[in-house]
């Protein structure tokens, strides 16, 4: 973590009287810097509060997310935007994923239609790039938070 995103956590816990060494993600959601910018924001607006992940493209020494754990959402030049606390962290296949969970993705018009035509082509191009076939009962990490500030 850099210095900037070091201060902003300083910041953040002293003013939620967390300990100064309280662990910490900070990353970008999204494949472009598009995608961060506008994801970000909807999570600053408290309007996406779930997101999801290919649980088979983790990398082996890639943790998974935990409820209960704080990370630094970024955008895409890499500034901090807003921190999250997760509060539901599910492995569920892809095609049984529900409507309330593309719901809280909060993305386009929050149809379940949108969110599925959305993440079959973003799923299809990440699988490509790893080597991999997408399929619908690929296994998914659902993760549930709450913009903390």
């Amino acid at each position: 973590m850099n210095k900037k995103l070091e201060l902003f956590w300083h910041d953040f816990c002293q003013r939620h009287n967390l300990n100064l060494d309280t662990p910490v993600d900070a990353w970008a959601f999204g494949a472009t810097a598009v995608d961060a910018d506008e994801l970000a924001e909807l999570v600053n607006q408290g309007i996406k509060t779930a997101t999801t992940s290919a649980y088979e493209l983790y990398g082996k020494d890639e943790k998974l997310p935990k409820a209960g754990e704080w990370s630094i959402i970024l955008n895409s030049k890499q500034e901090p935007v807003c921190v999250i606390l997760e509060k539901v962290v599910e492995i569920i296949p892809y095609n049984l994923i529900s409507q309330e969970h593309a719901y809280h993705e909060g993305e386009g018009d929050r149809s379940y239609e949108y969110w599925k035509q959305v993440h079959d082509e973003f799923f299809t191009l990440e699988y490509e790039e790893a080597g991999k076939k997408f399929y619908p009962q690929a296994p998914m990490v659902c993760e549930v938070f709450e913009k903390v500030e």
